[in-house]
């Protein structure tokens, strides 16, 4: 006989998915209780206890409060606040429960850290040369009195480059991490760059805010049948398009040129926009002087409402004062990461919770069933 949960009480609902979900814990680390307590709130379970502090050297200890022997654990810690912090007391929350006889030991990191960390790249002799405190170089004024140094560089026509050849590719190194910590798979979303997915020998899911998304817009946007999904930069261009595609609505791109890190010398508009509503999307906004200069150069071009939807809100630095003083009607971004505190400080953020996308990804990960639902699907 099948049963449709949703005509049944709270209750039976809980009950019943216990039935069906036996032998699972769920545990949250420090950075997002409340994300991690949706969760289990959605699935009919408790978070587990766990308990975490700080010795007085500044190491970190957990101790796993249940028993995990034979259980199938997930471990929800995203890459915000005290990232280094968090990142660690995951690997350690991991690795407990895995020498505690845990089945399978999934690591749910909403925001993965180190994301933007994901190749070697290269960097203009300019920056170089006026590298202050940020960064610790060592200007390179004689570089041309070597021969042999002169083929470490190229030229393009905003000057020198050189290619970091030092430069850490720290995603792979997180990912290294959580595999000898004893993590067996992971749940992430919108990861900055999906080919880290390619970094694990382990199973690796990375969900999608984009139908989340696609839901707010329609119903939040009265005029989203006359609007145009722009992306803030090339690289979000396949995003956009599919995004555009799906509401049936034209596309456009901002091209950006930097000549520092964190600044954008000039930025280009392709496509049209005059008396549109321009809806910004990118996968994540951190000090945003990007979405920023684009809401203006959209409202210059035309547009007659600018919105700006975002996966991951990290509003580090001048943000929110940006935010506050940027012509957006809306700053929109998932609860990836807190966010009552910044929406307190700047009013126009308005948050899309996805807990409900990762308990499903969860409840068809312990039940062996696919996820791929999930790509083009809210849950009910």
């Amino acid at each position: 006989m099948e049963i449709i949960a949703g005509q049944l009480s709270l209750q039976e609902n809980i009950v019943l998915k216990h039935k069906i979900m036996p032998n699972i814990k769920i545990f949250s680390g420090s950075s997002h209780l409340d994300l991690a307590q949706k969760i289990a709130d959605r699935l009919g379970i408790g978070v587990g206890k766990v308990v975490s502090r700080k010795f007085s050297n500044q190491e970190t200890c957990v101790e796993i409060g249940e028993s995990v022997r034979g259980e199938d654990v997930y471990i929800v810690q995203s890459g915000c606040g005290s990232i280094n912090d968090n990142l660690m007391e995951m690997l350690i929350m991991i690795h407990a429960c895995k020498i505690a006889s845990a089945s399978r030991v999934t690591a749910l990191i909403p925001l993965f850290p180190y994301a933007r960390q994901d190749k070697k790249d290269k960097v203009l002799m300019d920056d170089l040369l006026t590298a202050e405190l940020t960064f610790n170089i060592v200007p390179v004024m004689l570089i041309t009195e070597d021969i042999n140094l002169l083929f470490c560089f190229g030229c393009d026509q905003s000057g020198f480059f050189i290619s970091q050849s030092r430069a850490p590719i720290s995603a792979k190194l997180v990912a290294n991490m959580l595999s000898i910590a004893g993590a067996d798979h992971i749940i992430t979303m919108d990861l900055h760059a999906s080919q880290i997915q390619g970094f694990f020998d382990i199973p690796v899911d990375n969900l999608y805010a984009e139908p989340a998304v696609l839901k707010w817009i329609r119903e939040n946007i009265v005029e989203w049948k006359n609007s145009v999904i722009v992306s803030p930069d090339a690289g979000g261009a396949k995003r956009v398009t599919s995004i555009a595609d799906r509401l049936n609505v034209e596309f456009a791109l901002i091209h950006k040129e930097r000549k520092k890190a964190n600044e954008v010398d000039r930025m280009v508009l392709v496509g049209d926009v005059r008396d549109r509503v321009a809806i910004l999307v990118d996968d994540m906004a951190d000090t945003c002087g990007t979405i920023c200069h684009a809401a203006d150069k959209l409202l210059l071009a035309g547009a007659s409402k600018v919105y700006a939807i975002l996966t991951h809100g990290i509003f580090s630095g001048p943000a929110l004062s940006r935010i506050n003083n940027a012509a957006f009607e809306a700053v929109v971004v998932t609860n990836t990461t807190p966010q009552d505190d910044h929406m307190r400080q700047a009013n126009r953020i308005k948050t899309i919770d996805i807990s409900p996308i990762l308990a499903e990804a969860i409840r068809r990960t312990h039940n062996g069933e696919s996820v791929s639902y999930l790509f083009s699907n809210v849950p009910l």
